[in-house]
């Protein structure tokens, strides 16, 4: 005879059902701006409600603004935005293993191969750290050692070529965002979701690199075409996000203010323009540089940083890759350099460098539009923010 199971339940066990999950206090790194920034702070932030804690100095650094995660966020690297480092007129990179308390304790520093590291992302292998240099417009690939620790560069590659137009076309009427195209200024690095292919943005040079990655040796090799020249003359490419579902890439022009998308070939590894829209509000005039871009998990709203009109603007994406201007909203900050994520998507932080202030907005499941919530945390010249997932 089958005995039957029984379908009772206590009703302790109904209870701890019922119970919401406890909230888990994340863990959250800042990059700071020298001199007010000291290095990186760490925060601790509320799972359920996104509230910050007041943030305390977890390591110090001049000019450690910039700053990832490895893959199993055992580890966190550093850019220092030195010009002196050992004797050269190079920056840092320093990387910090992290203890379950936050405490971070250095591993090791290497040469960043170039003036002003402004970008660090680590390759989908977990294998590569990427960097690319500002000043010197240079990008860099590094191995990454099993305990985390940084080997030296194993391809270097240094931008040339004739800078960009000094006032960008598309500008808003009344910009004066001139700065920079007086030769290569290298912004961002970072692969396509496969690894097999990297790019990299040069707003002195208006130009998106297109790279062929070695994903055995680190080694960059120029696709064919090599390079694209931005959405219009004296745009500023900055940085970019891909589509999580769809073959797509957005990229904002930091000296234009405007949102470019790209259809991605995922075969080839190179781009083709599609669609630029400005992401200031109508009618707006006068200057701004675009500085950030977030998208969500799911790829129907993009996420973009005006510096100056201190906004944050939402962009809806449709089935077909295509985006429109949805709302503008004030960062309640001066100055704002990056927003990110919270882990589950709720919550948007924005890092005001000039106000020296953190704040969050709510994200709406549905519509994706930002609510500011009252919680305004004293970072000083915060520039980035990394999570604990």
């Amino acid at each position: 005879m089958v005995q039957k199971k029984s379908l009772f339940i206590s009703t302790g066990a109904l209870l701890m059902l019922s119970l919401p999950t406890q909230a888990e206090m994340l863990n959250a790194y800042i990059g700071t701006y020298a001199p007010k920034g000291e290095g990186v702070y760490l925060t601790q932030i509320d799972s359920q409600t996104g509230a910050m804690n007041k943030p305390t100095l977890a390591a110090t650094i001049t000019n450690g603004a910039q700053l990832v995660y490895n893959a199993d966020q055992s580890v966190i690297y550093v850019a220092s935005e030195i010009n002196n480092y050992q004797g050269t007129t190079n920056g840092a990179i320093v990387a910090y293993s992290v203890a379950q308390n936050g405490t971070l304790t250095e591993l090791n520093q290497v040469n960043s191969e170039g003036a002003g590291p402004v970008y660090l992302s680590i390759h989908p292998s977990g294998k590569f750290l990427l960097i690319a240099n500002y000043i010197s417009g240079s990008i860099a690939v590094y191995p990454i050692n099993k305990d985390g620790s940084l080997e030296k560069a194993v391809s270097v590659k240094q931008s040339t070529g004739e800078p960009g137009l000094s006032y960008p076309k598309a500008a808003a009427p009344g910009s004066f965002a001139l700065s920079d195209h007086d030769g290569p200024h290298a912004h961002m690095i970072s692969s396509d979701p496969s690894g097999k292919f990297v790019f990299s943005t040069d707003l002195g040079l208006d130009r998106i690199y297109q790279w062929k990655f070695n994903t055995e040796t680190g080694e960059l090799t120029p696709n064919t075409p090599a390079f694209i020249m931005a959405s219009s003359e004296g745009a500023g490419p900055r940085h970019f996000v891909f589509h999580p579902k769809a073959n797509m890439m957005y990229l904002i022009n930091e000296e234009a203010s405007i949102l470019t998308s790209y259809n991605f070939d995922k075969d080839k590894g190179t781009l083709t323009e599609k669609q630029s829209i400005s992401i200031l509000p109508v009618g707006y005039e006068g200057t701004s540089y675009a500085s950030g871009i977030i998208i969500n998990e799911t790829g129907t709203s993009l996420y973009t940083v005006n510096r100056l009109h201190n906004s944050i603007s939402q962009f809806a994406i449709d089935k077909n890759g295509e985006f429109s201007l949805v709302d503008n909203v004030w960062t309640r900050g001066d100055y704002t350099r990056t927003i990110t994520f919270s882990p589950d998507g709720k919550f948007i932080y924005a890092m005001n460098q000039r106000s020296d202030n953190m704040v969050r907005f709510s994200v709406d499941a549905q519509t994706g539009k930002l609510t500011f919530v009252e919680n305004y945390v004293a970072v000083p010249a915060p520039s980035q923010m990394i999570f604990a997932k």
